[in-house]
């Protein structure tokens, strides 16, 4: 407790006052020798930053099912978060990049290493981040941006400045393309002290936190709509049966990735390496990146998943051919 900022601690106690004891605000404000008003601001305050996390429970309610069931399936821990069906894309993108980002701020804690990829859906998150003081806590981008129309610098810059001002960390930029010419390019790029420098961090990471490409996703993943993958290059993807990236590393839908030609050009980590990382943050809005998902989860890159309803309920639906009997007890629901 001695080391939260002392805002956080007033905001823990009004909270625990609120929610756990059934203090009024009146009360909770005479304790605290305060106002009301500064009471509701700090009942705020601790929804806000992940503090307090509220969670309706209704008869009809299947997100708890879908949660187990993709926990028990790909030992993850998981966050389905509730959306109307009719709402677009953009609409469901943002209510769970919402979540993610109050899910997020908890976890981040000082002299950490975080790693985050750039993307729609992370743009998404860094939006929503609330304030959370840290100590020596550094964000690090997972993966060039540039390319031949762009350096990549202003769209990805933004979206890291956003993490570290939100945690009052430094921020360190990863200045290389998303994908070299030449695999012997990126190598030899590679042995570059001040390019050492930034993968030296990578591989001190704590967290990292991405989203999973989809070229078939109706809010287009950055990679695909950015101008970085050529004719040539989409025509490669294909071929070798593609289903999905992370930071710009592909792989198949049952998680391989092996004889995929344009991950050797790649500046994102490799798989091997991002499995290596503690705490794996994926967020997935959209039914449209089931395939991608499932190819992200078959290769053990997630250790957290937040996702909307529906997608969650289309990953179940998924494997309800399963032995696991939870998967055929979930598909026998009404509903589902």
């Amino acid at each position: 407790m001695a080391n939260k900022h002392p805002k956080q601690l007033d905001a823990l106690r009004a909270a625990q006052m609120y929610y756990l004891q059934d203090q009024t605000m009146d009360a909770i404000a005479r304790e605290l020798g305060t106002s009301r008003s500064t009471v509701s601001r700090l009942l705020s305050m601790a929804r806000e930053s992940g503090l307090v996390q509220i969670q309706i429970k209704t008869p009809a309610d299947r997100a708890p099912e879908l949660e187990r069931a993709i926990r028990e399936r790909y030992k993850v821990e998981v966050h389905v978060v509730p959306v109307a069906d009719t709402l677009n894309e953009i609409e469901v993108l943002d209510r769970v990049c919402m979540q993610a980002a109050r899910t997020i701020t908890p976890l981040v804690d000082s002299n950490a290493v975080i790693g985050v990829a750039w993307g729609s859906t992370l743009s998404a998150v860094s939006r929503h981040l609330t304030r959370k003081t840290t100590h020596g806590t550094v964000i690090v981008q997972l993966n060039g941006a540039g390319n031949t129309q762009t350096t990549g610098i202003t769209y990805a810059s933004e979206i890291i400045r956003r993490f570290g001002t939100a945690y009052g960390a430094k921020v360190e930029q990863f200045p290389v393309p998303a994908f070299f010419d030449h695999a012997e390019t990126k190598r030899m790029m590679w042995e570059e002290r001040s390019v050492q420098r930034i993968l030296d961090l990578q591989h001190r990471m704590t967290i990292a936190i991405f989203g999973v490409g989809s070229i078939d996703s109706d809010v287009p993943s950055h990679v695909y709509s950015g101008g970085y993958l050529d004719s040539t290059d989409i025509d490669s993807l294909e071929a070798s049966g593609v289903a999905g990236d992370v930071a710009t590393v592909f792989f198949r839908d049952d998680g391989t990735d092996a004889g995929i030609v344009l991950n050797d050009r790649s500046s994102g980590p490799s798989l091997a390496d991002l499995r290596k990382i503690r705490r794996r943050i994926c967020v997935v809005s959209g039914t449209k990146k089931i395939k991608g998902l499932r190819g992200a989860l078959a290769a053990g890159l997630a250790t957290d998943l937040i996702l909307d309803e529906s997608t969650a309920r289309e990953l179940v639906e998924a494997e309800s051919a399963s032995s696991d009997p939870i998967f055929g007890f979930l598909n026998s629901l009404e509903g589902l």
